[in-house]
């Protein structure tokens, strides 16, 4: 077998392995690169050279930051102050939370950080005002993945290198228009939802202050099921502590957190410091000023995270290397007969391994099938967009880490409902979401 071809049954392997109990894509990809390597007469040495220690700098030092700025009790600060002045507006707790989540990826913080924060008080809200739990799940989860692509957040500052490293011209607009345009996306979700599900929020605000529920009507009508929420004690209990007990950081540590990150934002974007370092830099400073542990900070980078984008783009370095995506692409070009075309067919592809596989890793393998396609004349921005929408659409299923924190979030009787509601709405993002994003943003920009 030619090492191209082999190259493209072990990625395929790899992303199988999602089903297999137990099997870690994060563990895998190295050994299989040195795997491939070997069998392509590739030298250890130039294996290495496909490492990308750009993107490791930068995980770690955009996460170990906001890990500073976490341990200090300033996002859950900010977070609590954010939720207070709700009162019986139930109208407005679904686009707060949205809000709240897009602000806080936007900032740099990872998806699992943010909903291991906003579940819990999401969740408690749902069953303190009698909304449905499916309604805010959606609506915080699509804010979480709009602030994903802030051109400080890891997916938003890794897209353009990914681009760049795939031989794509990367337009000088293209950060804010990937911003911007899953920002818009996540929005149009957020508003469908409640649209969908307005009846709940009407009968919650009429019976604001019930210590009982309403059925669950929202959650009925977004994916075809009936139930009736249950309040959880356990679970008002721990909004309680979330939102309503902190104790709060004191002064240095809220306005030395925000001036980290506004020195981040102005480094990154006006100055073009490199972020990974410039972030790294400032949760050091911050760290000594506030005399925070640094065994805490390490403790919460995210290893497994940094070793999976570390294994897969060596693996996408290796493959780009021995022609693996040309034959893809080529593949894909003569299959459908048009650059357009093959563009759909990457981004169900997209879709589909994206509901069993990480998100970034495979953005990253797929963003150099795209490189043949804008040269036969696709735009480069549109096509991108659509892409990374396709891979994080799908995020909305309860059988990744999002899903898992969620579920573990929601109250005991309540967990295998809203565990067949999140499968029903992630089986249909994997086919809509790929469909939609290409027909919007496919041929434009």
């Amino acid at each position: 077998m030619a090492p191209s071809l082999l190259s493209i049954a072990v990625l395929a392997l790899l992303f199988l392995g999602a089903f297999v109990p137990r099997f870690s894509l994060a563990l895998a990809a190295l050994p299989a690169a040195l795997l491939v390597a070997g069998l392509a007469g590739v030298g250890v040495d130039e294996l290495f050279g496909f490492f990308p220690v750009d993107f490791v700098v930068l995980v770690v030092g955009i996460t170990a930051l906001f890990a500073v700025v976490q341990l200090s009790g300033t996002t859950d600060w900010l977070l609590s102050r954010a939720l207070r002045p709700i009162g019986n507006r139930v109208a407005l707790i679904p686009l707060l939370l949205f809000a709240v989540g897009a602000l806080l990826t936007a900032i740099g913080t990872l998806p699992a950080a943010v909903i291991a924060i906003m579940a819990p008080i999401a969740l408690g809200i749902a069953a303190k005002r009698g909304l449905p739990p499916l309604l805010l799940c959606l609506t915080m989860l699509n804010g979480i993945m709009c602030g994903l692509f802030s051109p400080i957040a890891v997916f938003g500052a890794s897209t353009p290198r990914l681009m760049s490293k795939a031989g794509i011209e990367v337009p000088a607009h293209t950060s804010l228009a990937l911003f911007l345009a899953v920002l818009g996306t996540g929005l149009v979700l957020c508003l469908a939802a409640m649209l969908v599900g307005r009846r709940s929020i009407r009968a919650a605000r009429d019976g604001a202050g019930s210590p009982t529920a309403p059925p669950d009507r929202a959650s009925a009508e977004i994916v075809g099921t009936t139930g009736t929420a249950v309040a959880s004690t356990a679970v008002r209990e721990r909004v309680s502590d979330a939102v309503g007990q902190q104790s709060a950081p004191g002064r240095l540590a809220v306005w030395g957190s925000i001036a980290a990150l506004v020195v981040l934002v102005v480094g990154g974007a006006v100055f073009k410091v490199n972020l990974g370092l410039l972030g790294l830099t400032l949760a050091v400073v911050l760290q000594l000023v506030l005399r925070i542990e640094p065994s805490a900070i390490i403790r919460r980078l995210p290893w497994e995270i940094i070793l999976l984008i570390a294994g897969v783009l060596t693996y996408v370095g290796l493959m780009e290397h021995l022609g693996a995506f040309e034959q893809i692409t080529a593949a894909l070009s003569s299959a459908t007969g048009s650059p357009l075309l093959s563009l759909l067919a990457v981004c169900l592809v997209v879709g589909l391994t994206s509901f069993f596989a990480s998100s970034i890793a495979v953005l990253a393998t797929a963003v150099p099938l795209v490189a043949p396609l804008v040269a036969a004349g696709l735009p480069p921005v549109g096509a991108i967009i659509a892409v990374a929408l396709s891979a994080v659409l799908v995020d909305v299923n309860p059988l990744g880490i999002t899903g898992g924190l969620l579920l573990g979030s929601a109250a005991p009787e309540d967990r295998a409902r809203l565990f067949r509601q999140l499968m029903v709405y992630g089986l249909c993002a994997i086919v809509l979401g790929p469909v939609l994003a290409w027909f919007v943003f496919g041929w434009v920009l």
